[in-house]
């Protein structure tokens, strides 16, 4: 895998492994846990921990206004929106499917990055083939049939929809808003804003009278800080500084294949021929649209280097 050695390789692994099974964790966390306040709690416990870490191995926290607001929007962004959702979803929906329907963030992102000024992005034909097709694998996904549809419990699918636009949105802001502030500072306050909003929301929903602590829900809990936000964060942090980033994101592609052997194996959770059609239509679609973006860079970089040369 070129660009990828040693450490970075490596810390690209830890992300596929780790983040690939937090949605096992999850889908433990919110059978002994009411889902806001599990993964708010979970949240602001990460964020306080990184962020301590951070301070005395010598960061500082943002000195800049600006910084303290892109903080706080990316962490409701992707936090909030972006991970909430997919706790509250997997109360109805199975983890690997909850993590098939993940990998449409960069669907999202192809989409919010043609739209939003400031960008790169274009929403060609191709882009919007490729839109059409992970929508098409959704679809399957949910239910093949109108019978299915309307029987369904659509609760899990339109909320996990709702997340992964969430996170691709707060990412193309983040882009957008760079800080001065390490990107662990960054990830710390995130946590904390992000954990924050979705704790409140928790308390408002009358969750805290069903919190009630078990092995199984703090096991999760643990889990999801130290290796899902602490350590699978700070990978992921890392193999971005010393690789590009479209190859580090391809930890999405991986993700739903270790989610789905772990449900399968650990939960006993159903994998049908249908399922892997439908993570098969969702991953072309995304790989599609990468090369969508290529093909036409490629084509303006070869015709100036060409006219360079004349």
């Amino acid at each position: 895998m070129a660009g990828l050695r040693g450490k970075p390789l490596i810390a690209y692994l830890v992300v596929c492994v780790f983040w690939g099974s937090t949605y096992l964790a999850i889908r433990v966390g919110v059978g002994v846990l009411p889902p806001f306040l599990f993964a708010g709690l979970r949240f602001l416990l990460a964020g306080a921990l990184l962020l301590g870490i951070t301070l005395a191995l010598g960061d500082r926290l943002p000195r800049r206004a600006v910084d303290w607001r892109t903080s706080v929007i990316v962490g409701l962004f992707l936090l909030s929106g972006g991970n909430a959702f997919v706790v509250w979803a997997e109360q109805f929906t199975a983890s690997g499917i909850a993590s098939i329907f993940v990998v449409t963030v960069a669907l999202w992102m192809a989409f919010f990055d043609a739209i939003i000024p400031g960008g790169s992005g274009d929403l060609s034909w191709r882009v919007v083939a490729g839109l059409l097709l992970g929508f098409a694998g959704t679809a399957l996904l949910v239910g093949a049939t109108p019978a299915q549809i309307l029987h369904a419990d659509l609760r899990g699918p339109i909320a996990l929809t709702l997340a992964s636009a969430s996170w691709s949105l707060g990412s193309v802001y983040a882009k957008r808003h760079p800080t001065e502030a390490s990107p662990y500072v960054g990830a710390a306050l995130q946590m904390i804003v992000g954990g924050g909003a979705i704790a409140l929301v928790g308390f408002a929903l009358g969750e805290w009278s069903a919190w009630h602590l078990t092995p199984r829900g703090i096991g999760a809990i643990a889990y999801l800080v130290v290796f899902g936000s602490i350590l699978g964060y700070s990978a992921y942090t890392y193999a971005l500084r010393h690789a590009s980033p479209t190859m580090v994101g391809t930890y999405a592609y991986v993700n739903p294949v270790i989610a789905v052997l772990l449900g399968w194996l650990i939960l006993r959770e159903p994998v049908t021929a249908r399922t892997f059609v439908a993570m098969a239509m969702i991953l072309g679609a995304v790989v599609w649209i990468q090369f969508s973006h290529r093909v036409p860079g490629i084509g303006r970089r070869s015709v100036a280097a060409a006219a360079a040369t004349d």
